[in-house]
């Protein structure tokens, strides 16, 4: 079966600058994928790209099966990004910005009800418009939007950042269950001993290069290594 994420020599442009300066990256299907660096190393960037939203310009670029230079579209509908900015819409309730995001991924709705229990997104905070939630509140609305949709990669940036500690445990319940069901997940953390806890291997990125990677201590099971620049 072919990896989830195949980039080699990846060239990706933010503008006119190569936020991805030609990246080499295998993940396979079912893999957890920690991307650790410095700010401005090329993490966010990294993620984007493999969601189809930031355009790669040169070497190839492959994720889910689909061909990223010729159609980076195609890829959206089956991946679920989870970013800094949240992707929510401050006039809608915390129901409705879910609700529009599966069906935009023409998804199940069936799976809203019990991700919004999950999530604690209930009661008057399920018919609140996110425009007026407190920062944990709107960071838990944009996981249940992914959640919902059931994404075959999950492409998390600090999904930790601005939970407590039981969403954050209600979190990393939630990528081992996906991953259960054949979901991928590539995440870039500065939360070192969460997000090892969560990972099967790690990729250090600097400079929009990936310059190592190594598998994490976290299992005795002998893995492949990634391939990296």
């Amino acid at each position: 079966m072919a990896p989830a994420i195949r980039l080699r020599s990846a060239v990706a442009l933010l503008g006119r600058f190569p936020a991805l300066a030609g990246v080499d990256l295998d993940v396979q299907r079912g893999e957890i994928v920690l991307v650790q660096g410095p700010n401005g190393a090329g993490k966010t960037s990294l993620l984007r790209a493999c969601a189809g939203l930031l355009p790669v310009v040169a070497g190839e670029a492959e994720v889910l099966g689909h061909d990223l230079r010729r159609n980076r579209r195609a890829v959206r509908r089956r991946v679920g990004l989870l970013g800094h900015a949240g992707f929510l819409y401050d006039d809608l309730t915390v129901e409705d910005n879910v609700r529009f995001a599966v069906r935009a991924a023409a998804g199940d709705v069936a799976r809203i009800e019990p991700t919004l229990a999950r999530l604690g997104l209930t009661g008057r905070v399920r018919t609140t418009a996110v425009g007026r939630l407190s920062t944990g509140q709107r960071r838990r609305t944009a996981l249940a939007a992914v959640v919902a949709r059931d994404p075959q990669l999950w492409l998390l940036d600090e999904p930790h950042a601005g939970l407590d500690a039981a969403a954050r445990d209600v979190l990393d319940g939630l990528v081992r269950e996906a991953v259960g069901r054949g979901a991928t997940v590539l995440l870039a953390s500065h939360e070192t001993e969460r997000a090892n806890a969560l990972a099967d291997r790690v990729a250090h990125v600097a400079g929009g290069e990936l310059h190592a990677a190594t598998t994490e201590p976290t299992t005795t099971d002998a893995k492949e290594p990634l391939h990296v620049a």
